[in-house]
């Protein structure tokens, strides 16, 4: 039997699509259904990899987490990672692609379709219900054209479709109307509820907007969820934008990481930012970022171009100075990279520069080539000099998304990967200073190691109250489900899905 779909749509980009198709995802799949997750086309550089080396939008991984099933490239058959030069990588079913830019990328598109179709065509076959998310508006008109994420999909899979605005930037009802004003008849049809997101205070006060929604569009409001305060990992980088400089508390680990133009997995640092008294916050200027208790330069999609942001904006001495001061500075995949003395690009894999230097703090050289690593790994931490000699258990997890291969030079590797995509290697990885104040390496989901994480923080003076148990993650999921099912008419969202 095919299973069946409901679709979350938004009038906006960063509406709310994600999160709500992640709640989504784990209430229906608590009610005992098998469920997927699936959007067709993601643009984002906040990547995942999955089980067989597949790359995915860590959007879809996460809602496959809350669906308690494995992610597959299925869920996200095509990911676009932007680049320099306005360009974007391309990812189709997990895999490298092409590097395209959008004008030849929509010359592809009807092969493209197909690719997706047959994915939410083998999603259905394998499970009871695939909630859908799309991508910014249904409404781009110079974009309709070519659309495969929105309405399209929707039309295909017969889906019935629920429209997600956000009232915390205001304008909900030109947002939610204009939307369904735009729309095309056949697709108005399709659209079975109005969702708001993110208010604040006294729902009573809002009823009388309801009863105006509802009314204008024929359409039932069928959920007003609150702002939520959650510990999901966000899509865009919009989440990460509007932060500006705020002077710490007294006793608060200050983590700074930089925010890069192509900053990619910022989601490596949720897991520091919900430790207690820990705050991390991101900074693209000099004057934002202060006297931190340590500086993490993230990945990026595209490192020679950030590392030149760095130099231009004089973040690039700045923290060459912070340094020279006795600062901490790690380096996380891209990050990692600028690290080093030089990198190298002899082919143009990644950009027109074909050599560029680094900051100078670790004595290696990156060369990157064409093919792409992207694995899911277990690695032993095999240094055992300061801070790293008080990690209890020195095994840790995590996934490589990365095309450059650093030499060190008078250094020795603290990473040795010994699973890589379920198979056994013996494959070093990541280098630190005498010190132990500056290090790097290429894994992403570092952080999520427990007792690797709370032992660097405590090596930065961490002292708290209490360690929380458990899975942090996965308690979040549950946390936004219960949430949301307060907030969302299930009786509703069943019977339109003939539940």
């Amino acid at each position: 039997m095919t299973g069946k779909t409901l679709m979350v749509v938004g009038t906006m980009s960063s509406a709310g699509k994600s999160l709500l198709v992640t709640g989504l995802c784990r209430i229906f799949s608590r009610l005992g259904l098998r469920v997927a997750p699936y959007k067709s086309q993601n643009m984002s550089n906040n990547a995942a990899v999955c089980a067989d080396g597949s790359e995915i939008g860590r959007a879809q991984y996460t809602q496959a987490l809350a669906c308690g099933i494995e992610p597959t490239a299925e869920m996200n058959p095509i990911l676009l990672k932007p680049e320099a030069d306005s360009r974007s990588q391309v990812i189709v079913m997990g895999k490298h692609y092409a590097n395209l830019s959008a004008r030849n990328y929509y010359q592809k598109r009807d092969a493209l379709w197909k690719i997706a179709a047959k994915a939410l065509d083998d999603l259905r076959e394998e499970y009871d219900l695939v909630i859908i998310e799309g991508a910014g508006s249904p409404v781009e008109m110079n974009l309709k054209h070519s659309d495969i994420v929105n309405m399209a999909v929707a039309k295909y899979a017969k889906a019935p479709v629920l429209l997600i605005g956000d009232i915390d930037r205001g304008g909900i009802f030109p947002q939610l109307l204009g939307t369904l004003w735009l729309l095309e008849p056949e697709e108005k049809e399709l659209i079975k509820g109005l969702v708001i997101n993110k208010f604040r205070g006294d729902i009573t006060l809002f009823y009388d907007g309801v009863k105006m929604l509802e009314e204008k569009s024929g359409v039932p409001v069928v959920g007003v969820i609150p702002y939520l305060h959650h510990r999901v990992p966000e899509e865009d980088a919009v989440s990460i934008e509007a932060q500006n400089f705020v002077p710490s508390s007294d006793g608060e680990i200050d983590i700074v990481v930089i925010r890069l133009p192509r900053i990619s997995n910022f989601d490596d640092f949720d897991p520091l930012n919900n430790e207690t008294d820990v705050r991390v916050r991101y900074a693209d200027s000099p004057n934002e970022i202060g006297n931190p208790s340590a500086i993490i330069l993230p990945g990026t999609k595209s490192t020679m171009a950030d590392l030149k942001f760095l130099q231009e904006g004089g973040l690039f001495n700045y923290i060459q100075k912070y340094k020279r001061n006795g600062g901490i500075v790690v380096g996380i995949c891209g990050g990692y990279q600028m690290l080093g003395s030089l990198i190298t690009d002899p082919d143009a894999v990644e950009s027109a520069e074909r050599e560029m230097e680094g900051l100078g703090f670790l004595s290696m050289k990156t060369v990157f080539q064409q093919e792409k690593a992207t694995h899911q790994i277990q690695a032993i931490i095999k240094l055992d000099a300061g801070w790293l000699s008080k990690i209890e258990d020195p095994v840790i997890s995590g996934y490589e998304i990365h095309m450059g291969v650093t030499e060190l030079h008078g250094l020795k590797p603290w990473l040795s990967i010994n699973l890589r995509s379920g198979e056994s290697v013996s494959i070093t990885d990541g280098a630190i200073s005498e010190d132990g104040k500056v290090w790097g390496c290429y894994i992403h989901g570092l952080f999520q190691n427990g007792h690797f994480r709370r032992a660097w923080l405590k090596s930065l003076g961490w002292q708290p109250a209490v360690i929380p148990d458990g899975d942090r993650l996965f308690d979040s999921i549950n946390e936004l489900a219960d949430e949301m099912e307060k907030s969302l008419d299930l009786d509703y969202l069943r019977y339109i899905l003939d539940l």
